[in-house]
């Protein structure tokens, strides 16, 4: 592996090392205003939810790596302790990134990128009319990590309002993960897109105890067939089938016709069972697969 002390590393090289490697990262599309009214619309990377109950993000203007200076979001929440959260979709990402050209102070890129205005309901800057989620938050805190190039300044935003466009809820009022369309910053120009293709779940071992990989044998857990994340998910079995249950599983067709043909050849037998696992694993039938393997 490339190994790299980060005190030898100039700030344009530790920039570039951590947002390829660090992503995605979900976009703040803050907009704030000053006390003279001049509104600042500009997205940041360095941004996610850090508390439900309170409702607190963090975003982070960094200062610039190239000469040190500090962006017009800064100076705004400094002055006005208030700022939008407008949440970026597909639809939006490249009037996004317009906004974040470094404009004049006092030049609104809500105009220059084209987006609509609208009145928040309790704080002053507006929100992006555009965006399918807005946050109307109060900035809590500035927490200032440094003064040398490229050091971040945390913003602690609570969320008092939360605004949601209904054609991305569901039948039950939830947003609905495919109808958001998110897209998220990667390193250097790179986005990626959150779409349907791209969607998969991972059972949560929240409410059962997983009986974890090492309960596996060591044939299953050194698998030439199995991945880590097959692994992973017959470990988060909550118990190991019974004796007669794995027996029972022989008399699958398809296992069956495994045994049948793989008689005195145990290593062909034992590729061809954690392929068909394998099988299993990726329809979602994680407990067929575990008595599979457990044969």
């Amino acid at each position: 592996m490339l190994t790299l002390n980060t005190s030898h590393l100039t700030p344009v090289e530790l920039q570039n090392y951590l947002q390829y490697a660090i992503a995605p990262r979900p976009i703040c599309f803050a907009s704030t205003i000053d006390t003279e009214g001049n509104i600042n619309l500009s997205p940041f990377s360095f941004f996610n939810m850090f508390s439900t109950n309170p409702p607190i993000c963090i975003f982070s203007p960094a200062r610039r790596v190239r000469d040190n200076t500090t962006k017009h979001t800064l100076e705004n929440v400094h002055q006005v302790k208030e700022c939008v959260i407008n949440i970026v979709n597909y639809d939006m990402v490249q009037q996004m990134s317009l906004a974040s050209t470094e404009y004049a102070k006092g030049v609104n890129e809500f105009e220059k990128a084209g987006f609509t205005m609208l009145k928040s309901d309790l704080v002053q800057p507006p929100r992006v009319a555009e965006a399918p989620v807005q946050f109307e938050c109060v900035v809590n805190d500035v927490i200032p990590l440094g003064d040398s190039h490229g050091a971040g300044n945390l913003i602690l935003a609570e969320i008092k309002v939360i605004h949601i466009n209904e054609e991305i809820l569901d039948e039950n009022g939830k947003i609905d993960q495919a109808k958001i369309d998110l897209v998220a910053r990667l390193g250097g120009d790179w986005y990626c897109r959150v779409t349907n293709d791209n969607l998969f779940k991972v059972a949560k071992p929240l409410a059962k105890l997983g009986i974890g990989v090492d309960r596996l044998p060591q044939s299953v857990r050194f698998s030439k067939v199995l991945t880590g994340n097959d692994l992973g998910m017959l470990g988060n079995v909550e118990q190991i089938p019974a004796d007669e249950e794995i027996d029972l599983i022989s008399t699958n067709p398809e296992v069956k016709e495994i045994l049948d043909a793989t008689i005195g050849d145990s290593t062909n037998r034992e590729r061809e069972l954690h392929e068909l696992a394998k099988k299993f694993l990726n329809s979602g039938e994680v407990e067929l697969a575990l008595k599979i393997v457990l044969l």
